[in-house]
């Protein structure tokens, strides 16, 4: 019987007892222990690869209560805040302190998007102080300026107990009727340099604060004309190649933490199926981000239920893609139709697949190791 055909509080009291072991053996200096990854099962391992979104908006809520059973029991690797989960402040702070004591040794990607301007979770309707979009920030401030601006900002994401923001954007605004990027001023501007300039303040920002950022969205969403959330994306005839220069600049900086990979369709990266998106797509994640770019971080999917995936792939079909195209998370906002055990569906998943195929299950065990790599940073 392998330790998978067990069930689940006796894998976590197998797991429990063997990594007390190894930590008493790092203290004595009999072992030398840097990562958990040691004495992890392969349902742990999979369970950090999943981040998802929730219902609630206070910490005695059912669905927060979940949320953390589901990260102390290693099966959730964090989790996503939408506007509707922002009631207060202090309501916001609770539920990150009970998300983060519920794993103190490898705490949970607790995270948000709050990149100014019309993108943004924590507003002033609670009493966050909001800052401009992107492209107002670069037409009124120098990258220094902007730096302080963005300190101020991750300052005050930070004291609320996240880990992640999901920015800055690393689009370039190449088309001005873009539909998601131009339109809300995400992007910086449509020269790479000034790009790059501006997401070094935003990350050197958010990295003093002590938080993880995300570039995004590989491999660029703005010289799109149609909009990911909507449906399916052709970026074949419109995508140019200097799109990948803030990627290039700030992964050789050592400035990328975490990736985020679009849902972006390009016929040349699709192996000929005519469907698949960047974010399914191995020539997109192993190709092109990690042996071109040298990328060896963690890479995130945008949104898996944006209408660019759930209307051409089931749950099932972008799970499995995802990972093998080299995902490491998998971003799951829960909004198309709220499930409580979306969660559970996606483990379910990787673990049937990974019990079926060896390479697979290699799969998912690089990701983890990414991941509590990237993990030990949070502070």
């Amino acid at each position: 019987m392998s330790r998978l055909d067990l069930p689940v509080m006796v894998r976590a009291t197998i797991y429990c007892g063997t990594f007390a072991l190894l930590r008493i053996l790092a203290l004595t200096g009999l072992l030398a222990l840097s990562s958990p990854a040691m004495a992890a099962t392969l349902e742990e391992m999979a369970g950090q690869m999943i981040v998802v979104g929730f219902e609630g908006s206070s910490a005695t809520d059912p669905s927060v209560e979940a949320m953390a059973k589901e990260i102390a029991e290693g099966r959730l690797g964090g989790v996503m805040y939408l506007k509707k989960n922002v009631k207060s402040l202090g309501a916001v702070r609770a539920m990150n302190e009970a998300f983060r004591a519920a794993s103190p040794e490898l705490p949970p990607f607790i995270t948000l998007d709050q990149e100014g301007g019309a993108v943004e979770r924590l507003t002033k309707d609670v009493g966050f102080r909001e800052i401009p979009n992107a492209a107002t920030i670069a037409r009124n401030n120098r990258p220094d300026e902007a730096e302080a601006i963005y300190a101020q900002m991750a300052s005050g994401i930070a004291d609320l107990g996240f880990t992640v923001n999901f920015g800055p954007v690393a689009d370039l605004n190449t088309n001005p009727n873009n539909l998601v990027i131009a339109k809300y001023g995400r992007a910086f501007s449509d020269d790479p340099q000034t790009v790059i300039a501006y997401d070094e303040a935003f990350i050197t920002a958010h990295h003093a604060a002590g938080l993880i950022t995300a570039l995004k969205h590989f491999p660029g969403h703005g010289s799109s004309t149609a909009d990911s959330h909507e449906g399916f994306v052709d970026i074949t005839k419109t995508w140019q190649a200097d799109e990948l220069e803030p990627y290039r600049v700030l992964i050789s900086e050592k400035l990328a933490d975490m990736v985020m990979v679009g849902h972006l369709y390009h016929a040349d990266y699709a192996n000929g199926d005519g469907e698949t998106p960047s974010s399914l797509s191995s020539r997109w994640i192993d190709g092109v981000l990690r042996t071109d770019l040298g990328f060896d971080g963690v890479v995130i999917s945008d949104d898996l239920e944006m209408g660019a995936i759930r209307e051409h792939f089931t749950l099932e079909e972008t799970v499995t893609k995802a990972v093998r195209a080299g995902m490491d998370i998998l971003l799951f906002s829960n909004t198309a139709k709220y499930r409580p055990g979306l969660s559970g569906e996606i483990l379910a998943i990787l673990l049937a697949e990974a019990e079926a195929d060896p390479a697979f299950a290699a799969r998912i065990e690089e990701s983890y190791n990414r991941i509590v790599a990237l993990k030990q940073r949070i502070e």
